[in-house]
């Protein structure tokens, strides 16, 4: 791992608008052997199952918008070569405990955060990798951790809405903390007037407001890039709040009026919601709404298997 810098550029604007407003960064992991197109290809290989999700994409106005399936007996290099050719894309979730130079990577990065920004605490994280076809988009959502979004390979155009209503209302919020479901909230074209919309090309990195919507479009070839999902102790005073007032609006019919995050009516809500988190409704709620049902086609790239059907095929 090479000890120069992540950032390549940065100044006082920077560490002013550090959460306030998007700010686009330059940095220098996009140069690093681990994300060589051969790299990439090992890791696909030896990816855990239970860590990864590949999902074809619908067509524009499709009823069913995607669906989730698995890599089948592909090499690396053939699932890369079947992403290029659309639809796909495939995420390596928390890829920073399955492979040390991507955490590596990022605990530098934090620390050159933290060491620009006065009192930023250095947080507790999660990373992916996401490799995308060129035609694939990312549907309006909003997400309860902190988030940066790291370009890697190829383009991307990132719209990024205020973090207020009618972009974002706090049941929207409560909806995500309590269902896991990050794009079940409404999207209107018109929002689009009111969007920051940021073009990221390989070596730049966005970071956008707390909670802040936001959609995304691949501009190009194949896309590769690294999402950091981070949380502090506001951040997740924050999700204890939204989960609490979830519980209250779903279970018990009241509307929460305090949104602190101090005092003792949280701390009231922080006790509500560790007793019920677990419990078998939250769970019934969090089931996996997408079952795995097709495979990568190893005789026509690009394609995919039902396995519906692939059950009753010969073998």
């Amino acid at each position: 791992m090479t000890t120069g810098s992540i950032f390549t550029e940065w100044d006082d604007s920077h560490c002013k608008l550090w959460s306030h407003r998007p700010i686009r960064l330059e940095h220098s992991m996009h140069r690093l052997p681990a994300f060589e197109v051969d790299d990439l290809a090992r890791l696909i290989e030896t990816y855990p199952r239970e860590h990864y999700s590949l999902v074809k994409t619908g067509a524009n106005g499709a009823r069913r918008v995607s669906r989730e399936g698995e890599i089948g007996r592909l090499s690396g290099a053939q699932v890369i070569e079947a992403i290029a050719r659309g639809g796909l894309w495939l995420n390596m979730r928390n890829v920073t405990a399955i492979d040390h130079r991507y955490r590596e990577m990022v605990d530098r990065m934090f620390a050159e955060i933290a060491a620009r920004i006065p009192k930023f605490e250095v947080p507790t994280y999660l990373a992916d990798i996401l490799i995308s076809s060129p035609d694939v988009q990312a549907r309006y959502r909003a997400d309860l951790p902190g988030q940066g979004l790291i370009q890697i390979a190829g383009r991307k155009r990132v719209y990024v809405y205020p973090n207020t209503a009618p972009f974002l209302r706090p049941e929207h919020l409560e909806n995500i903390a309590l269902f896991d479901v990050e794009i079940d909230i409404p999207y209107e074209a018109w929002y689009d007037w009111h969007a920051q919309v940021i073009d990221l090309e390989p070596g730049q990195m966005l970071n956008w407001p707390l909670n802040a919507p936001h959609r995304v479009e691949n501009l190009d070839s194949v896309n590769v890039a690294m999402t950091v999902s981070y949380a502090n102790d506001d951040i997740r005073r924050s999700q204890v709040l939204h989960l609490a007032n979830g519980m209250l609006r779903h279970r018990f019919g009241y509307k929460p009026r305090s949104r602190s995050t101090r005092g003792p009516i949280f701390f009231a809500k922080q006790a509500m919601q560790k007793l019920l988190r677990d419990g078998k409704s939250v769970k019934h709620e969090r089931v996996v709404r997408s079952p795995i049902d097709f495979r990568l086609d190893e005789s026509d790239l690009g394609s995919i298997v039902d396995l519906c059907k692939a059950a009753f095929e010969p073998a």
